[in-house]
């Protein structure tokens, strides 16, 4: 089976910069049913839970911030271990003519326990996930 390691998705958006950094800034808007909703947010120092009523918890460290050009978390699979196996979620806002190019990347799928299988589920289910995130940053940031 073929190991496949990172995902990369990209959307132009017309908005400004600093639009769509007031959502991507944010670790886990993505954790959603295809629409953004209110999470729970607990803040345990550089790392955030984010609990979401349909889909439980999700524990992200904060790697960067770059107001408005970069954003990077890891997604955790422990809360209590930033050192636990997990991929790295990036950002990057790219200034065009006429708006911006979004670009997302999470990475290090190949490096997560389970079998290549199991990898290679999460992997396809995240690459599609970030197909309907990306639209629907295009249309937060878009919305007047």
């Amino acid at each position: 089976m073929e190991e496949l390691d990172s995902i990369e998705r990209n959307v132009h958006i017309a908005a400004a910069p600093e639009r769509v950094w007031e959502l991507i800034s944010e670790p886990g808007w993505y954790i959603n049913d295809g629409e953004l909703r209110e999470h729970r947010i607990e803040r345990r120092g550089d790392i955030t839970i984010v609990h979401d009523d349909a889909h439980g918890a999700f524990a992200f460290l904060t790697v960067a911030l770059d107001e408005p050009r970069y954003a990077a978390f890891r997604w955790l699979q422990d809360a209590n271990d930033e050192r636990s196996p997990s991929t790295l979620v990036e950002f990057r806002i790219a200034e065009q003519a006429d708006g911006v190019k979004l670009t997302v990347t999470e990475s290090g799928f190949a490096a997560l326990p389970g079998t290549a299988e199991e990898r290679r589920r999460e992997f396809d289910a995240n690459a599609e996930g970030w197909e309907q995130e990306v639209a629907l940053a295009k249309s937060f940031a878009e919305r007047a």
